[in-house]
């Protein structure tokens, strides 16, 4: 398995994180148990902010929420100088309670609810990116009745397919997401926002995909997005401000994974920018952009406890872990791949080919095919590697499983940002109608 991060191998042959023994956070957390490398997500914060800095543009690096949002998580992104995307109104409370500015805050969504609106609104969060035409009206609508102006982003779909699984492409004109450029849509949203009194109307978004290796998709994105753009002055007069190009940085699960260093997507973008937006207004657009992944991903592992097994000759041997779709539905939804160790027995030498199942009731609850592994024994721990983004956020109660906890390690010392669910967290919202009471019982 590659060792992102401060990851590495220690003097007892046991996977380490951030200075901490895995096989001590076992024992004071349990498993499966999610372990969040705080210096690696600082440091790729860090790094967005660096090369944007050196480019010489105005810019904002938005956390991606999505791909992970904790309290916690807030509070890192705040420290390290990022705003934050929002998509729901659990996402904007988690924020909001975690005290992160609401200037810095950005709400997306292809179906905002009038509450969720009237809750950002009463947060003074930072703008909206608007996904159609009913979400205009109801900006404006709600921003009237308050008497109030709201800045917002029109979300255009610059008709880039990028190269990654079909499921998570969002830019083709094929979306459920945004105003198509290519049909016509982009230009009348930017018509419809500037004749609305209570919209401000700051620029455009875009956003290709997710899990991109290469440069040539955010240049081409700039290109037409910034075409559009000189269309729009010409026709229209009205000149952008902020142009976001979204996120989709990609990273490295596997040996086959070929993500770019940050700076590489970085100056891509911008010099991009430069030349394709050069002479359109006075000055260059505010660029921003929204990684998630790329500053989470390979700061996450997940820790697993070995149980049952099971050999079938000649076809395959099955190893079951402790958890499996419940915290880590991406292999079931996307075949995603992943890396993983023994990581009480990291020194050891491989010895046999297993496939890594979960515990959920369901043949599709495979975390990983074909993983070389030294001979797993009930008992050892499993790491997966690179489970930082898309994985708690997207876990479920599928079997009425909980929810793992999840820690922070740096510096030799760990803290528990989630606990991990108790069996009364499960049934905790479940509520008996009385005339399903028993006679003389009690529901507990």
């Amino acid at each position: 398995m590659y060792l992102h991060g401060t990851s590495k191998i220690n003097a007892a042959g046991h996977l380490e994180i951030g200075g901490c023994d895995v096989v001590e956070l076992k024992q004071t957390y349990g498993t499966p148990l999610y372990i969040m490398d705080e210096e690696l997500i600082r440091r790729r914060a860090r790094e967005y902010r660096q090369a944007f800095e050196a480019s010489g543009l105005t810019f904002q690096v938005a956390y991606a929420s999505k791909a992970f949002s904790t309290l916690a998580m807030c509070r890192i992104a705040d420290e390290e100088g990022l705003s934050l995307d929002v998509v729901s109104d659990g996402e904007l409370y988690t924020a909001l309670q975690a005290g992160f500015p609401a200037e810095r805050i950005h709400f997306h969504g292809n179906n905002k609810t009038p509450d969720e609106i009237e809750m950002a609104l009463d947060a003074n969060i930072g703008c909206f990116v608007a996904d159609n035409f009913t979400e205009l009206q109801m900006l404006q609508a709600i921003a009237a009745g308050r008497g109030v102006k709201v800045s917002i982003l029109l979300r255009v779909t610059p008709g880039v397919e990028a190269h990654t699984h079909e499921y998570i492409s969002t830019g083709q004109t094929d979306s459920k997401f945004g105003f198509d450029i290519q049909n016509g849509t982009a230009i009348e949203a930017v018509k419809a926002a500037a004749s609305l009194p209570n919209l401000e109307l700051l620029g455009l978004h875009s956003h290709i995909g997710s899990q991109i290796f290469e440069t040539d998709g955010f240049e081409m994105a700039v290109e037409r997005v910034a075409g559009f753009a000189r269309g729009v002055k010409e026709q229209l007069g009205v000149e952008f401000k902020v142009v976001n190009l979204g996120g989709g940085f990609g990273i490295r699960y596997t040996e086959g994974d070929t993500p770019l260093e940050v700076a590489a997507y970085v100056k891509a973008i911008t010099d991009a920018v430069k030349k394709h937006f050069a002479g359109i207004s006075a000055q260059l657009p505010q660029i921003w952009v929204e990684p998630g992944r790329s500053i989470v991903g390979d700061a996450g592992t997940t820790l697993y406890t070995v149980g049952t097994s099971k050999d079938i000759p000649g076809v395959r041997k099955y190893v079951a872990v402790d958890g499996g779709m419940t915290d880590n539905p991406r292999p079931a939804l996307y075949e995603s791949k992943y890396e993983a160790l023994l990581a009480n027995r990291a020194g050891d030498a491989n010895e046999e080919t297993v496939s890594i199942a979960g515990k959920c009731c369901e043949s599709g609850d495979m975390l990983i095919w074909d993983l070389e592994l030294p001979t797993p024994n009930a008992g050892d721990l499993l790491a997966v590697a690179c489970t930082g983004a898309y994985n708690y956020a997207m876990a479920s109660n599928y079997n009425r499983i909980r929810r793992p906890a999840v820690v922070f390690v740096k510096d030799g010392s760990s803290d528990l940002i989630v606990r991990r669910e108790s069996l009364d967290n499960i049934t905790g919202n479940d509520v008996i109608p009385a005339r399903l009471e028993k006679q003389g019982v009690e529901a507990k």
